[in-house]
């Protein structure tokens, strides 16, 4: 794990300039053909890491050792692998902020981007599916568009990289019980691989009281991924990824509460909150069909990516009605299609040519029946029956970027990399930009990297997080809002700077740090407004995000260890989109003050170490602990809407890993984990908050254990 200003290319172009040997085609040598394919395969994905590189922005890299060396290594939510990285915070609903931002995070899969999903609770993205794993950040090249905060870029498991089977019984406290498989193999040009886990467990979402076991809260989920490739020939490959994420969560309880807005429904006025009956579905799924081209100093590859995604949402209505004013059944629903290009020429020795453009059409739809109550003009209720409003909207949009770059290598140590985007929206709201991006890379020498960079960034308003509904039939109603103004999201805008340096100052130890400055208009903020855990996007008009990050990694021997350090401060002021989800009170107080946006949060860090030894039992022994620390996130107080921080808090994991050779197949592993040793009472959100839906606490104590068979 690790932390590297990229720009250190000359590896890989070395790789792409030496032509790779010709497929064997003699049948009496069977072991020729199995490397000639080998060697294909990893040329290749070094081509691909040259169609896209990181350079000038900060890439912080989980590879699999680092991955498994961590508490509770695959079996780890892709959340909390991608806390330790700098700068990355925890919020409710497994939520993570990249450097002061909500979400605006991208994911890709061997180089292809992901459309956005209306997942909330559940990770559509499993850690298992990953053979290394990067969190970039800071001022992105101009083939990065879209979602800019951060991009997790994700290089799958393959029959090549991680042949062979395993078998994995995974579970312990809280309910957790975690069967997973995963198989790769090869058979001549072709390899494969597939990977599937069933996960059941007592804690779905965040506990809402501070108490070790949570009320209703049991999930039930199905990840799975299988990665199919065949190389046509040695400069050509065809691969299909598609995978599947079908999880349903029970909505936890916070017992001891009281309706508090005075209702009656049939005669009914008083409800036990540690009864309600809330449930959420999350469905996602998605495919990604590749080409992969090497023509002399070219690479290309082209993509077509598919994904559906939906969220269904079943109230309690008695609970809900008397709780809230509105009993909500919620669907929602997107299906994006579309196509992905990036193409590399190395003109000369001194400049490298990139360029690419993605597609993307997107159906979404909302439907919703609610259960309200009728009240006269003065808000007091005029019968105790419900009655039923149905709404929906479907709409179609899409999504169009194009970008050209240059890498020109000034120096042996010194590299520019500049270059344009322009992109498009045509969504809920009908925009475009020209994007310049530049960043300059100064290696003076092996062990020191500096860099610097600007970024102008569009960013588009999440299409499937955007469904207006008509505020007009909801008025005379318990449900009606305080506020009728729905002005549309639009897409935010922002002037982004970076600069930073790492250096290596004895064999083994890095150290790095980066600082950025981030300059917005019609900032992204999403929150959730209502019973249904179904977040919705806002602008704030202005914002301001800037930070500083300080990292450290060590290695030596069997040792490995690592440190990271963050500040931020994000502030917005003037909410101008979706004003109808907030109280007079707090616009008013928004439009003329900045406040501290609720994912602000001051300090951030993590911590790891992890050391191997033989204790002469049969295979190595792996020790490892983690930490997780922050000053805590926004709360508001009676007249500033975010005006107060909650606790600071820290967290301490351990693990300890067994490898075995009992003679059944390729080996057998034991793992005990203790997450959260000390048994800490966290408090993530307390309720109250732009956008805060609810309070929620972090997990308590767990012990887990598990079983692996390799074949």
């Amino acid at each position: 794990m690790g932390i590297s200003s990229s720009g250190r290319l000359t590896a890989v172009l070395l790789a792409l300039a030496t032509p790779a040997p010709a497929m064997a085609a003699d049948p009496g040598h069977d072991d020729a053909p199995d490397i000639d394919i080998d060697v294909i395969a990893r040329k290749l994905d070094a081509a691909r890491s040259q169609i896209q590189p990181s350079l000038g922005a900060t890439t912080y890299s989980f590879d699999r050792q680092s991955i498994e060396a961590i508490p509770q290594g695959d079996a780890m939510p892709l959340n909390q692998l991608l806390l330790q990285a700098p700068g990355v915070a925890q919020d409710s609903f497994g939520q993570l902020h990249v450097r002061g931002d909500h979400a605006n995070v991208q994911y890709r899969l061997d180089g292809v981007q992901l459309p956005e999903g209306l997942a909330v609770f559940g990770q559509a993205l499993e850690t298992r599916f990953a053979h290394g794993m990067s969190l970039i950040t800071g001022a992105l090249p101009a083939q990065y568009g879209f979602q800019q905060a951060g991009v997790v870029d994700i290089q799958t498991k393959s029959g090549i990289t991680d042949p062979g089977g395993e078998i994995s019984f995974y579970g312990g406290t809280h309910g957790v019980m975690q069967p997973s498989f995963s198989y790769g193999g090869r058979s001549g040009p072709v390899d494969w691989f597939i990977t599937g886990d069933y996960l059941q467990s007592g804690v779905g979402i965040e506990n809402p009281t501070g108490s070790r076991d949570p009320i209703h809260d049991n999930t039930e989920q199905f990840h799975g991924l299988a990665h199919i490739s065949g190389i046509i020939d040695q400069d050509t490959r065809i691969s299909l990824l598609a995978g599947s994420s079908d999880a349903q969560f029970q909505i936890p309880n916070n017992p001891g509460q009281v309706p508090q807005l005075g209702l009656s429904v049939n005669g009914v006025s008083n409800y036990n909150s540690a009864s309600l009956d809330e449930r959420q579905r999350e469905i996602t799924r998605f495919g990604i069909l590749s080409l992969q081209k090497h023509l002399d100093d070219v690479d290309l590859q082209v993509s077509a990516f598919s994904r559906y995604s939906s969220l269904y949402y079943s109230p309690d209505v008695l609970g809900d009605l008397l709780f809230n004013g509105i009993a909500q059944t919620a669907l929602r629903q997107s299906i994006a299609n579309g196509v992905q290009t990036d193409a590399s020429w190395r003109i000369s020795e001194h400049h490298t040519l990139r360029a690419g453009f993605l597609a993307q059409i997107e159906r979404t739809s909302a439907s919703t029946t609610s259960q309200v109550l009728p009240v006269d003009a003065s808000g007091a209720q005029t019968s105790q029956t419900p009655i039923s409003i149905a709404d929906g909207t479907a709409k179609t949009g899409g999504l169009y970027g194009v970008y050209v770059q240059d890498e020109w290598r000034l120096t042996d140590g010194l590299t520019l990399n500049y270059g344009l985007r322009f992109d498009v929206v045509d969504e809920y709201t009908h925009e475009n930009q020209i994007s310049p991006r530049v960043n300059l890379v100064w290696q003076p020498d092996k062990t020191t990297t500096l860099h610097a960079g600007y970024a102008r960034y569009f960013t588009p308003p999440p299409f499937e997080l955007v469904a207006p509904g008509s505020l007009a039939l909801f008025a005379g109603t318990t449900a009606a809002p305080a506020v009728t103004t729905d002005n549309t999201v639009k897409a935010e805008r922002g002037h982004y700077f970076d600069i930073g340096a790492s250096h290596e100052f004895f064999p083994g130890l890095t150290l790095g740090v980066d600082g950025y400055y981030k300059l917005a208009t019609n900032l992204i903020d999403e929150g959730q407004f209502g019973a249904p855990i179904i977040l919705t996007a806002f602008n704030y008009a202005t914002a301001d995000v800037h930070g500083v990050e300080f990292t450290s990694s060590y290695q030596l021997g069997s040792w490995s260890l690592y440190g990271n350090l963050a500040w931020s401060r994000a502030i917005g002021k003037n909410i101008v989109s979706s004003q109808f989800n907030f109280s007079p009170a707090d616009l008013a107080y928004i439009a003329g003050n900045s406040i501290y946006l609720d994912h602000d949060q001051r300090w951030t860090a993590s911590a790891g170490v992890s050391y191997t030894a033989d204790l002469g039992i049969g295979g190595p022994t792996q020790i490892s602990a983690s930490m997780l620390g922050g000053s805590g996130l926004r709360a508001s107080t009676d007249t500033v809407p975010n005006g107060r921080g909650l606790p600071a808090y820290a967290t301490f994991n351990l693990s300890i890993a067994q490898k075995l050779d009992l003679g059944i197949g390729k080996g057998s592993e034991l793992r005990l984990d203790v997450i959260n040793v000390t048994d800490a009472v966290y408090e993530i959100r307390d309720g109250t908050g732009v956008g805060v839906g609810a309070p929620q606490y972090g997990l308590r104590r767990a012990v887990l254990g598990g079983v692996t068979q390799r074949f």
